[in-house]
């Protein structure tokens, strides 16, 4: 089976184009409920490993973006041997920065004091490419989902990456292949970013994706499920 992990406020709609392609497939709709999300990435891993249990898989290939690249290194710490391929998209592996809780609260507060719908259109566009904002059938499902996770999703998601445990040490003990990859227009998680993170990971391919922003998925799709093709034909560990 091949397991795909959303980012934040991103449900299984971000791989529309995904699953519809690869057999077998599935993403994670959420890391908990609307009522009760799972604040922490420890949790969002336990909550991917017991869809994995759900469908029977006791071994699967995982596909993580952005904030779900972190969650599935979490889901490798907790149980490597279930792991055959591993995809880190579009994401990071660097520590907190000195500045970023201070950012991430006043986008948090933008919620509080405007309302949701003004967080998600002052968040999302930098996450897509330019050319993309401007195309409805790429951007406004985007827009759309974001704006049914709501505020309280966004506020547990934030805490989870703001007390996100170390993961340079566990990426180097990675030993199935890695496809590394995300959008050469991504300002948010960078090609040299993420030639970084190959650069770290022996088993691994980077794959940059020309014309694609953050949200590669629904960016480029074809080139992202060329990758993946690519990705699920190298011999599983």
């Amino acid at each position: 089976m091949l397991l795909f992990l959303p980012g934040l406020i991103c449900d299984a709609r971000i791989y529309a184009a995904q699953t519809a392609a690869f057999a077998q497939s599935h993403a994670v709709d959420s890391y908990g409920s609307k009522d009760a999300p799972a604040d922490s990435l420890a949790d969002m891993a336990r909550i991917a490993l017991a869809e994995a249990d759900r469908l029977g898989a006791e071994r699967f290939d995982l596909f993580g973006h952005s904030m779900g690249g972190r969650v599935a290194l979490e889901v490798y710490r907790l149980a490597p041997h279930r792991v055959r391929r591993l995809a880190l998209v579009s994401t990071g592996i660097h520590p907190l920065g000195a500045n970023e809780p201070a950012s991430r609260a006043a986008l948090q507060a933008v919620g509080h004091e405007q309302g949701f719908p003004a967080l998600v259109n002052h968040w999302l566009p930098p996450m897509v490419a330019e050319a993309n904002r401007a195309n409805p059938a790429i951007y406004d499902p985007m827009r759309a989902m974001c704006l049914s996770m709501g505020q309280s999703v966004f506020d547990a998601q934030i805490k989870a990456l703001l007390n996100r445990p170390e993961v340079e040490t566990l990426v180097s003990q990675i030993t199935c292949p890695v496809l590394v990859m995300t959008g050469e227009q991504d300002s948010w998680a960078s090609p040299a970013q993420h030639a970084d993170i190959a650069a770290r990971i022996p088993n691994s391919e980077l794959v940059i994706v020309p014309g694609a922003g953050h949200m590669i998925m629904p960016e480029a799709p074809e080139a992202v499920n060329d990758a993946i093709t690519r990705w699920l034909d190298r011999p599983a560990s």
